[in-house]
C-alpha cells in the first residue's frame, strides 16, 4: 500500500514561479469547458432532429439480367480425346465457330466408314422389305386366279349335278312307264292263261305273251340299275363339287396365310430399316459433335482441358467462354427480416468493387461515386446461404454504369425507405425493431413500379 502523507507540497515548494503550475492553475478553465459541453448538447440535440433516410442494405456481384448472357461452359455430348485446338484463351469467337476438334475413344464408333455401312444395310434391308411387298402382291394375285379358277370348276361341277338331277328324273319317269307296261302285259298273260283254258286262245298265244312280259320285266330291272346308276353319279357330283369347295378354300387360305407370313417379315424389314435409320442419324449427329463450336458469339475465357491428346468423358467442362453482348445487372442478398420492404420496381444504389464512392446511408443526396439500379426480380425461395435473391438492373433515367464493369465483380446495395428523425431510427436500432414496413402506392397495379422513391407512402408513418 501506499503510504500517501496528508500534509501539501505547498509549504515547502512555491509553484507559482513555474510556467506549467501557471498553466494549469487558471482559475477560468472550467468556463471554456462548459461552454463547450452546452454548445456541443446543442448539436446533438439538432442533429437529432434532422432526417434520415432508412435503408435495407446487400451484398452481391455483377451478373447479367438474362441467364442466356452468363459465363458458361461447354461441355462435349461424348467423351473423347483432344487433337486440335482452334484458338487461344482471350480471342473472340462468333456463333459457330471451331473451337477445337475431337476424336472417337468408343470402340463401337471408331470405325470411319461407320455411317455409310449403315446407309448401306438400310439400303439392303430396304430392298429387302421391297421384295417382301412383290411376294404379296404376287400372292393376292395368286388368291384372285385361284378364285376364278375354283369358280369356273363350280361352275361346272354345279352343271354337272343339275344334268344328273335331270336324269335321274328322266331315268324315273321311264322306270315308271316300263313299270306300267309290265303290269298291261302281266294283265294280258292272265287273260290269255285264261282263255287258253277255256279253250278260246292258243298255247303260242299265251306264250308269246309271257315272253312279253319277261322282256318287260328284264327292261323294268334294267332302267331301275339305270336310275340307281344315276343316283350314284348325282351323289359323286355333289362329294366332288364339295371336294372343289374344300380344296381352294385350303390353298387360298394357305395363300393367305403366305400374306400373312409375308406381311409380317416386310414390318420386321421396315422396322428394321427405320431402326437402321435412326442409327445413321445417331451415327452423322455423332459425328458432327467431333468439332466443338460456340454456342454465342463471345470470348475464350479460359481452356479447362488443355493439351493435345487428352481424354474425357462425356458432359465434362473443355472450355469457358463470356458472351460479347449482355445487359448488366446486380445480384445481390437481403436478411429474410429485409424482404418484405422491397418490392419489384424500386429504385436502389450502387456501389462497385474499384469505383470509389463515398456513401452516407442515411443522406443519399450527399453521396458520391455511387449508380443508381431497379429491382426486377425478388425471389420467393430461399438461397443457400440463408437470404434471399433479388436482382437489379441499371436505372435507366441515370448515369449509366461503368463501361469497365466485369461479370462477377463485387457490389454493395442499398435500398432507401422513408425518411425518419436519426432520434427515432437510433431508438430503433437499439430496440432491435425493423424498419418501417410501407407499400407502394400502386401497389394494387400488377405492373412493374415505376421506382420512385417519393411514389412510395409510409403504412406507419412515425
Amino acid at each position: 500500500m501506499l503510504n500517501i502523507a496528508k500534509e501539501s507540497i505547498h509549504r515547502f515548494v512555491d509553484l507559482s514561479k513555474y510556467n506549467a503550475a501557471k498553466r494549469v492553475s487558471r482559475p477560468n478553465h472550467y468556463k471554456y469547458f462548459n461552454r463547450f459541453l452546452l454548445v456541443f448538447m446543442l448539436i446533438a440535440i439538432i442533429v437529432l432532429f434532422l432526417p434520415w433516410t432508412q435503408n435495407v442494405s446487400g451484398n452481391g456481384y455483377v451478373t447479367t439480367l438474362t441467364p442466356g448472357q452468363r459465363p458458361q461452359t461447354i461441355q462435349s455430348p461424348i467423351p473423347g480425346r483432344i487433337e486440335e485446338w482452334y484458338v487461344n484463351e482471350g480471342d473472340f469467337v462468333k456463333k459457330g465457330d471451331t473451337i477445337l476438334h475431337i476424336s472417337e475413344i468408343v470402340n463401337q464408333y471408331q470405325d470411319p466408314y461407320l455411317v455409310e455401312r449403315t446407309i448401306e444395310q438400310q439400303e439392303a434391308k430396304s430392298r429387302s422389305a421391297s421384295s417382301y411387298s412383290n411376294k404379296i402382291i404376287a400372292l393376292e394375285n395368286r388368291i384372285n386366279a385361284l378364285g376364278q379358277e375354283r369358280n369356273l370348276k363350280l361352275s361346272q361341277g354345279e352343271n354337272m349335278v343339275r344334268q344328273l338331277e335331270f336324269t335321274i328324273i328322266s331315268d324315273s319317269t321311264d322306270l315308271i312307264a316300263m313299270r306300267n307296261n309290265l303290269e298291261i302285259a302281266q294283265r294280258q298273260y292272265e287273260r290269255f292263261r285264261q282263255l287258253n283254258e277255256e279253250g278260246l286262245k292258243s298255247l303260242s298265244d299265251v306264250e308269246a305273251k309271257r315272253l312279253k312280259q319277261q322282256e318287260l320285266l328284264a327292261k323294268v330291272v334294267s332302267q331301275e340299275n339305270k336310275l340307281l346308276t344315276s343316283k350314284n353319279r348325282l351323289s359323286n357330283a355333289i362329294t366332288e363339287l364339295n371336294r372343289i369347295k374344300a380344296e381352294y378354300s385350303d390353298k387360298i387360305s394357305s395363300a393367305q396365310s403366305d400374306i400373312a407370313s409375308a406381311a409380317s417379315s416386310q414390318f420386321e424389314a421396315e422396322a428394321e430399316v427405320s431402326k437402321l435409320a435412326n442409327q445413321s442419324t445417331n451415327y452423322s449427329i455423332r459425328q458432327s459433335f467431333y468439332y466443338v463450336t460456340a454456342p454465342q458469339s463471345g470470348y475464350i475465357n479460359k481452356a479447362l482441358r488443355s493439351g493435345l491428346g487428352e481424354t474425357f468423358n462425356e458432359g465434362e467442362q473443355l472450355v469457358g467462354i463470356m458472351p460479347a453482348n449482355y445487359d448488366l445487372a446486380v445480384e445481390a442478398y437481403v436478411d429474410p427480416l429485409n424482404l418484405p420492404l422491397l418490392h419489384t420496381g424500386e429504385n436502389v444504389r450502387l456501389q462497385f468493387d474499384g469505383w470509389p464512392a463515398i456513401f452516407f446511408s442515411g443522406w443519399p443526396n450527399a453521396s458520391y461515386g455511387t449508380y443508381g439500379g431497379k429491382i426486377v426480380v425478388v425471389e420467393t425461395f430461399r438461397s443457400p446461404n440463408g437470404k434471399f435473391r433479388i436482382l437489379i438492373a441499371p436505372n435507366e433515367s441515370e448515369k449509366e454504369w461503368p463501361d469497365r464493369l466485369r461479370v462477377g465483380s463485387g457490389a454493395y446495395m442499398i435500398a432507401l425507405l422513408e425518411d425518419v428523425p436519426i432520434w427515432y431510427e437510433i431508438w430503433r436500432k437499439l430496440n432491435g425493431f425493423p424498419p418501417n414496413y410501407y407499400q407502394p402506392a400502386n401497389s394494387g397495379d400488377p405492373s412493374i413500379l415505376d421506382g420512385s422513391t417519393k411514389s412510395m407512402k409510409p403504412k406507419n408513418s412515425k
